[in-house]
């Protein structure tokens, strides 16, 4: 029999939010409006081109991001997901033995990613439901290569403000990488949430990911970046799979960001959604921590289990993290009321 590394022997696998034909799907943290306008007649012009190998480099879509970010090119790079740039950012710094420091509960392929890598997960308790900034200071070792900083953090929503966020990237070693994670930048209330690539781009130990599967709608296309210091851009190109994002991914990413006028409508629409839900949540007696995200948190505990499964007889995914809570993703109108129903129907 072949020998495998017995570090992954007891890997969890990465758990996806529930499909299901027929139902209300509110578990994947998808955009409910689907492909921007422009992406969808780009599909089907690029799609007879799919025999043919994308530009390993994604030269283009990386000049598109370098200007919309007032960037050099150098600083970007491109992976299939925010979730694949992650990965190349953990390879590129971290070893065996090499510590990387992240909230728990947060997105749950960091421990995953971790463990690949070859490195330890470190995992610091959150506090209220949001990261504690000053335990993941606190948890930084000689051993440390990596922190990941989800902000809005997945799946409890909350987020960090400035001068939190400023506090500790002081705190933190300059041989140490902060990764800030902003998949759900489109999301957040920027009087509440900073902007990392404006308050800690400048800084040599700073990488910041950002992702078009949220608010872009193309989660199913599989684009992902991060801006960095050149010096390590250079080797997260190296460390990303051969012409993982496709040339299809590649295009649509362009045309989505010269929608983004459009997305940030739709994102509107959400944010006024995931209101109108929260408050009708609280006057049912749940505990809604305050979201800055596409979705809501609900600290169930050991009832988390049971109140997935009442949503998923009444036609509705959820994702439930059993014994923590549940997330819920806001979807349109129609759909949040089924969930509300299946909400008040549980509070009797």
């Amino acid at each position: 029999m072949v020998s495998v590394r017995s570090s992954l022997a007891q890997l969890p696998p990465y758990v996806p939010g529930r499909k299901l034909p027929g139902a209300v799907v509110l578990a994947s943290n998808e955009s409910p409006y689907g492909l921007l306008p422009g992406v969808a007649g780009t599909l089907s012009e690029l799609a007879a081109g799919v025999s043919r190998y994308p530009d390993m480099s994604a030269t283009s879509l990386v000049q598109v991001l370098a200007a919309h970010h007032g960037v050099e090119p150098e600083r970007i790079a491109v992976g299939a997901g925010s979730s694949e740039v992650c990965g190349q950012l953990l390879h590129s710094v971290v070893g065996p033995g090499d510590e990387v420091v992240f909230g728990w509960r947060s997105f749950e392929a960091y421990p995953i990613l971790t463990a690949v890598a070859g490195g330890t997960a470190v995992r610091v308790p959150l506090r209220d439901h949001a990261l504690d900034l000053d335990a993941m200071a606190t948890a930084i070792t000689g051993r440390t290569r990596l922190v990941f900083v989800c902000n809005p953090n997945n799946p409890t929503s909350t987020a960090v403000g400035e001068r939190a966020l400023s506090d500790f990237a002081d705190r933190v070693p300059d041989d140490v990488l902060i990764v800030v994670d902003e998949a759900y930048r489109e999301y957040a209330d920027p009087a509440l949430v900073p902007d990392a690539l404006a308050l800690l781009g400048d800084r040599p130990n700073v990488a910041v990911l950002r992702t078009f599967s949220k608010a872009y709608g193309l989660a199913g296309l599989r684009v992902g970046y991060c801006v960095a210091p050149p010096e390590l851009t250079a080797h997260v190109r190296r460390t990303q799979v051969p012409f993982s994002v496709s040339a299809l991914a590649q295009e649509a990413a362009v045309v989505a960001l010269g929608e983004r006028a459009e997305a940030a409508r739709r994102a509107a629409l959400t944010v006024a959604e995931r209101a109108r839900v929260t408050l009708r949540l609280r006057a049912l007696g749940f505990e809604v921590p305050h979201s800055q995200a596409n979705f809501v948190w609900l600290p169930l505990g050991d009832d988390s289990a049971d109140f997935a499964v009442h949503c998923l007889d009444g036609k509705v995914v959820v994702r439930p993290f059993l014994g923590e809570g549940v997330r819920v993703t806001i979807g349109l109108p129609e759909e949040n009321d089924a969930l509300l129903a299946l909400a008040a129907a549980w509070r009797g």
